[in-house]
């Protein structure tokens, strides 16, 4: 069994396995895991650890720490099997060090830290969740010398993320809701230069000139009077800007915005062909962020393409379509209605443009093509996006090349067991897009590889990418890449060989990030799919919703079979096995094979079990986890059962030889 531990130092020293507080003993006990912690994962030696633990270490002090070392292990690995190494507080050399687990303050200092290099807005959000970890007093209840300097340290990390999030406030032009936050700061805290500087700043942007001058007073005349010296240079300047009214304002984004819109009505003119190509780019930007926005961009779309369409100029319409170069990381469309009215103008518009058209312009038309066709059988999406690498590649366009490799990406699926070809997409994609500062094509090269490195096996090197990602989607304020790094977060608990119902838990704690996503191609069905899909991996009934439930979205055929065997009635299962259809090329493929398959064997439909056996030959090597959303475990394993009951000689058939599992350097 494995937990998810989670210790937490920000207050009384507690940890939790898999939700549940783990038991640590007395004081001395926890002061082991409190020393650990500090340590950051180095080894501390048993030596180190008893001089730290005692003053004047008792005569049986080091069996003593052995005891404590003991009893921890219990407490945070609760299901581990007795006489197994342990895995989170490990013996290393002549000491010991955690391993793999989440500690509150190492998250916190990340936090903080990562905080210098992001937006405004991301920078107050993410320092707002390391603030709310606090618990009261670091280590409480701990006075070793190591503990103390700890606290000291971790205390001034707080003082530090307060400031820098009322920092972030007052550049989002929300000064006069952090004044108050920052006076009680000062208060409590009367020799933080920064807190003061702050406080003054946010009143002089909040129009309170005179109380920004009294405060820069009162810190001078505190300064002088308590510590004998004058106000920081940082202080100082700041006093001087203020008397002559020389500090910057900083203008709230909504102001930008509402000023901006108004000068573009007042200066475009209405019915101007420019509107279109501007709608285009918001419209974009629209998508990118989720939720409404997302359905909003997607419904308005084919309008404005048909608008561009019906002023004959087939070279607006293709800037306008190819302004939404809105990339994808999964293969069922949320809208096939609105997708294949994009298609059909994309290909009127390839045929309208005039011979001497930039190679560019076309590549971004025909990986819109490819790109709206994900999914759907044939040959045309693939065929599409192949010829727009090639004229991006000829006209040096990188921004065209990251969007024509994202179509390709998702017309990479003529078949099963094309996960390396995919990574080495991911790898191109990641690449360009860093060089060339493509923020959106380097979120979704990082997930590509996410995605197909858990269908190689390498979960360590999917989970790197998976950070990356989370990271990039923070930066650039991208909340639906939330969605996919949580589903995976889902399948590293379902491939670690969690019990069911804890790896079901997580599935259904992903599922929340699915609310409000505006993605349904993504949602519809797909918790119930990831439930149906570890209980036939595992070899669990598929006890859950009934057959039919409209909860199954598209997924329902190769359900409906699993849940009649489920409720023993096998007659309507082996007719809901022949009526199986071959599953859609995209992420799931793999998966779906695999239901159909286990079905067929269950009813023993010989038929049906060669023709998912024959599918996924080519996957043999892979996990059937190449969503990075859910997983059906190896697919070796369903070729071995799929084998024994092969038409002609009910035997084993040989699966080829199995390559190397996919590492990336």
């Amino acid at each position: 069994m494995s937990e998810s531990v989670r210790i937490g130092v920000l207050g009384p020293v507690v940890a939790w396995a898999d939700g549940a507080e783990a038991a640590l003993g007395g004081p001395r006990q926890r002061a082991v895991l409190a020393r650990l912690v500090a340590a950051r994962g180095r080894v501390v030696t048993a030596d180190r650890l008893v001089g730290d633990l005692w003053e004047v270490p008792p005569a049986g002090a080091l069996p003593a720490l052995r005891t404590f070392v003991a009893a921890l292990r219990r407490g945070i690995e609760p299901g581990r099997p007795r006489r197994t190494p342990a895995r989170l507080l490990v013996t290393d050399g002549p000491g010991y060090a955690l391993r793999g687990v989440d500690v509150d303050a190492w998250s916190f200092e990340t936090a903080v830290s990562g905080a210098r290099d992001l937006a405004p807005a991301a920078a107050r959000t993410a320092l707002g969740r390391a603030l709310d970890a606090w618990r009261g007093t670091p280590y409480a209840g701990l006075d070793q010398p190591w503990a103390v300097a700890e606290r000291a340290r971790l205390a001034e990390l707080r003082l530090v993320a307060i400031e820098r999030g009322a920092e972030a406030g007052i550049a989002l032009g929300e000064a006069a809701d952090v004044v108050p936050g920052l006076d009680a700061h000062v208060t409590e805290h009367p020799w933080r230069e920064d807190g003061w500087r702050l406080l003054a700043l946010g009143l002089y942007r909040s129009g309170r000139q005179a109380d920004a001058l009294a405060v820069l007073r009162r810190a001078r005349a505190m300064l002088a009077g308590e510590l004998g010296v004058d106000p920081g240079p940082r202080l100082a300047e700041l006093e001087g800007q203020v008397l002559r009214h020389e500090v910057g304002s900083a203008p709230a984004p909504d102001d930008v915005w509402r000023d901006t819109a108004s000068a573009y009505e007042r200066v475009v003119a209405a019915g101007a062909r420019t509107r279109l190509e501007s709608t285009a780019t918001l419209l974009r930007t629209l998508a990118l962020t989720g939720g409404d926005g997302l359905a909003a961009a997607r419904s308005q779309r084919p309008v404005a393409i048909r608008a561009a369409e019906q002023l004959g100029d087939p070279e607006l319409t293709a800037r306008v379509i190819g302004a939404f170069d809105v990339p994808g990381a999964w293969t069922r469309s949320d809208d096939a209605d609105a997708a294949a009215q994009v298609v059909a103008a994309a290909e009127r518009t390839l045929i309208a443009l005039p011979a001497g058209a930039p190679d560019a312009v076309r590549a971004r038309l025909l990986a819109t093509v490819a790109i709206e066709s994900r999914g759907l059988p044939g040959t045309r999406g693939p065929e599409a996006a192949r010829r727009a690498v090639e004229l991006a590649r000829q006209a040096g366009d990188p921004a065209a090349l990251a969007f024509a490799l994202a179509g390709r990406y998702l017309t990479c699926f003529s078949r099963t067991g094309l996960a390396r070809e995919r990574a080495g997409i991911g790898v191109e994609l990641t690449g360009l897009a860093t060089r060339h500062g493509l923020s959106t094509f380097e979120i979704l090269g990082h997930l590509v590889r996410m995605q197909a490195l858990s269908a190689l096996g390498d979960l360590a090197g999917a989970q790197r990418h998976a950070d990356a990602a989370a990271g990039l989607g923070v930066r650039y304020e991208r909340p639906l890449v939330e969605v996919f790094t949580e589903w995976f977060a889902a399948v590293r608990v379902a491939a670690s060989g969690a019990p069911v119902d804890v790896a079901e838990l997580a599935y259904r704690q992903a599922a929340a990030t699915l609310d409000g996503s505006g993605m349904p191609g993504l949602a519809d069905g797909l918790l119930p799919l990831a439930g149906l899909a570890l209980r036939v991996w595992r070899g669990v009934p598929a006890d859950l919703d009934p057959p039919g439930a409209g909860s199954w979205g598209p997924y329902e055929p190769w359900a409906r079979p699993h849940l009649l065997l489920a409720r023993g009635d096998t007659a309507k299962a082996t007719a809901a096995v022949r009526r199986v259809p071959d599953p859609p090329p995209g992420l799931l493929a793999e998966v779906l094979w695999i239901l159909a398959g286990r079905a067929a064997i269950a009813v023993g439909d010989r038929r049906i079990a060669e023709r998912a056996r024959a599918a996924l030959v080519p996957a043999a090597d892979e996990m059937a986890a190449g969503s990075g959303v859910l997983t059906a475990g190896p697919v070796r394993d369903h070729l071995a059962a799929l084998g024994r009951v092969n038409v002609r000689s009910g035997a084993m058939s040989p699966l080829g030889r199995i390559e190397p599992e996919y590492r990336e350097e």
